[in-house]
């Protein structure tokens, strides 16, 4: 007999620290390219420059903003704990960063015709929290 359910059941979920400085940085209006210099790992930033490149129609540029941002979310979360699968939920504001480049590395890279990469950035997304993803 065979069972298709996990015996381990699912990881905890990923919860990043914040970075204050970063978030109060952009909550203020600091221009994101000035935040993200000074504070590198914050997804936030890239994410918000991701996001402006985006709707701005600079695709190539909001995929390359995305694409850090998403390396330095991989980083966090690697160092706190996460094994490359399991929960990184939204309603954690710290993982939004990480979450929101996802969420535009998948959108432009469907722009610019890289299906396999916007089907992998939507099942992870759908993965971290599927309640992203319809």
């Amino acid at each position: 007999m065979t069972h298709s359910h996990n015996l381990l059941g699912e990881p905890p979920a990923t919860l990043l620290p914040g970075d204050p400085e970063a978030e109060a940085a952009l909550a203020a209006g600091t221009d994101p390219a000035e935040v993200a210099a000074g504070h590198p790992r914050a997804s936030a930033a890239w994410a918000a420059l991701a996001e402006a490149a985006l709707g701005g129609g600079r695709t190539i540029e909001a995929y390359a903003y995305a694409r850090t941002g998403y390396h330095r979310g991989l980083d966090a979360l690697r160092k706190n704990g996460w094994k490359g699968y399991g929960p990184v939920p939204w309603s954690h504001e710290p993982n939004r960063g990480f979450l929101r480049c996802v969420t535009v590395l998948a959108r432009a890279a469907e722009v610019i015709g890289e299906v396999d990469e916007q089907e992998r950035c939507t099942q992870l997304l759908r993965d971290c929290d599927p309640t992203l993803v319809p």
